[in-house]
């Protein structure tokens, strides 16, 4: 079955504050787009994925997404990430009451559209999660088909998640597990190959994604 996914994002200027320092402080928002860019890039590519919402905070300032065939949407208010996640999926879900909702984070600029497509395949209409390297945060939430997505990404959010009753996905492989919130983690999706936008604004030793 096919899954629609929710991928909120934060004005580019003000997202990925731990991230400053990594490159000038001039392309700092270039960079957070980057990976937005890169992760979407691959998403879309996926046959398997129907729709990609985008709840940005201001649409404007990643129009330029919207050339990869994703929706975008404003974020409802200051409710936070997870209100952003249930508002977009809520819009998914009423267009496609029995399908599959997932949330995905936008920081994931090595991943590879294999990678995602066996995540979904391992899931199998479960309601079910992938977890970050760390083992503690969670950057893909998938529904069961027809039901609740209940975000609950923040602080342990894989124990959240895994406490609400979603199962953790234990083959997703580590494209889909590398997310990007410090210049060490910048440093590890480098190694791995990045997407070209992303591998644009680092240093030319950086790997691009074929």
């Amino acid at each position: 079955m096919d899954v629609d996914l929710v991928v909120p994002l934060k004005h580019p200027r003000v997202g990925k504050s731990r991230l400053r320092g990594a490159v000038a402080e001039a392309e700092h928002a270039e960079l957070v787009l980057a990976l937005a860019y890169d992760t979407l890039a691959a998403v879309t590519s996926v046959a398997g994925v129907r729709r990609v919402l985008v709840v940005a905070s201001d649409p404007a300032s990643v129009s330029e997404l919207a050339g990869l065939g994703v929706e975008l949407v404003t974020e409802p208010g200051d409710g936070g990430l997870n209100e952003a996640l249930r508002h977009g999926a809520a819009l998914l879900r009423d267009d496609e009451p029995d399908g599959i909702v997932g949330a995905l984070q936008a920081d994931l600029p090595a991943l590879r559209a294999g990678d995602f497509a066996d995540a979904l395949a391992e899931a199998a209409g479960r309601r079910a999660f992938v977890a970050d390297l760390q083992g503690t945060g969670t950057t893909l939430l998938l529904s069961a088909p027809g039901a609740l997505l209940d975000p609950r990404f923040g602080a342990d959010s894989a124990q959240r998640h895994t406490d609400s009753g979603a199962v953790r996905l234990a083959g997703a492989v580590v494209s889909l597990r590398s997310d990007v919130d410090t210049s060490d983690d910048l440093e590890h999706v480098r190694a791995l190959g990045v997407g070209k936008r992303t591998a644009a604004l680092l240093p030319d030793e950086s790997v691009p994604l074929g």
